[in-house]
């Protein structure tokens, strides 16, 4: 049996392939009403990404040979001695394929947070923790869709996954573990894309782009409570032993992401049509960013290793025992001192409240009588 580490009932779980435990008649009779604010409010935050009404893919034309979707200074091979290897247009070039990486990376993020959602409606024993679960795989599915259409549009494709990232997605789409399921998809990945959105959304010079992350982050707000209330109502139970188990695997998540996410060799998919290897992009980048500059871009609120240093420690995953390996890159204490608003909450404020404006005009149309 898996040592899923949960002690609030909602979160019992039946095996996977154990379906007639959740035909049992009392189980229908012991729903939660934990997760029933965030169900509700769907409605509030609902947008199709095939409506133009939402967001036009087709609104903006955007030149790739002339524009860079993300501005320069964001590009790291930009500002080390790669760029001297190469001239305006092959910048401009390479520019837009680093960020074609990284929004593939977030399409390939968010097809693991459909399935994974998808496997926690098979094992969630409480009716009203299992919606909350095949609610969020709805609004998954729409990422999917929203993101894939963007790279058809813009890049034909999108590129195939990083080494790094595909491996995180598939340890925690197939744990056996509820815990390793919420700490490394509701924390970890939701934690890295609301910071990654809040970035684009402020940096990004494509109009299409900023809208399209405007409006997930309307759904993911509500996606990193459901982590959250798993957090406050377990992480305080914990005997010593579990502690240090959850507590060790989200640093060791961690220091995976932080050294490998975007290097040089997750993206040498990217630097052949340049004439570049990617081991020596990745010894130019080195020379030019120490950990000092990278020390420098966590105190960023938005940067995405920060927002993920944040959401473990509010969930009380930090102690003492692993501390200092997040001290090494943030200001713990400061970090204490923040409130616990999600990065980038009043842009997913903006935008439903956008959304409810749009839905108030959809729902009048539905309800005109017909000539």
């Amino acid at each position: 049996m898996a040592d899923h580490i949960t002690y609030d009932p909602i979160y019992d779980t039946v095996a996977p392939d154990d379906f007639p435990s959740l035909l049992a008649v009392d189980r229908y009779g012991s729903r939660t009403d934990a997760f029933d604010e965030i169900v509700s409010k769907t409605a509030d935050h609902f947008w199709d990404p095939n409506d133009p009404r939402y967001i036009d893919f087709e609104a903006e034309d955007f030149d790739l040979k002339e524009k860079t979707i993300l501005p320069r200074d964001f590009i790291a091979e930009l500002n080390c001695a790669v760029a001297d290897r190469l001239d305006e247009r092959q910048q401009i070039e390479l520019a837009n394929e680093s960020a074609r990486f990284m929004l593939s990376s977030i399409l390939h993020g968010e097809q693991g947070a459909l399935s994974l959602s998808a496997s926690l409606c098979h094992i969630l024993r409480d009716p009203g923790a299992q919606e909350y679960a095949a609610n969020q795989t709805r609004e998954e599915a729409r990422h999917v869709t929203a993101f894939a259409r963007y790279m058809q549009l813009r890049f034909g494709s999108p590129l195939p996954v990083g080494d790094t990232l595909r491996d995180l997605l598939t340890e925690v789409v197939r744990a056996p573990e509820v815990y390793k399921k919420l700490v490394g998809m509701q924390m970890l990945v939701e934690g890295l894309a609301m910071g990654a959105f809040a970035t684009i959304h402020m940096r990004s010079q494509d109009p299409v782009l900023k809208r399209l992350v405007q409006l997930v982050m309307s759904d993911e707000h509500f996606h990193h409570l459901f982590g959250k209330i798993w957090a406050d109502r377990t992480m305080p139970k914990l005997s010593e032993e579990e502690h240090a188990r959850v507590e060790d695997w989200a640093a060791k998540c961690f220091k995976t992401l932080l050294f490998n996410l975007v290097n040089a060799e997750q993206k040498r998919a990217i630097y052949p049509r340049f004439g570049l290897e990617w081991q020596w992009v990745r010894d130019a980048i080195r020379e030019a960013f120490t950990d000092e500059d990278r020390r420098q871009a966590m105190t960023q609120s938005t940067n995405i290793f920060r927002v993920l240093i944040k959401t473990l420690l509010k969930g009380g995953i930090i102690t003492d025992r692993t501390r200092d390996l997040y001290a090494a890159w943030v200001d713990m204490d400061e970090l204490r001192r923040e409130d616990d608003t999600p990065v980038g909450a009043a842009i997913a404020e903006e935008a439903m409240a956008d959304l409810a404006e749009i839905n108030r005009g959809r729902h009048r149309l539905a309800r005109a009588p017909r000539a």
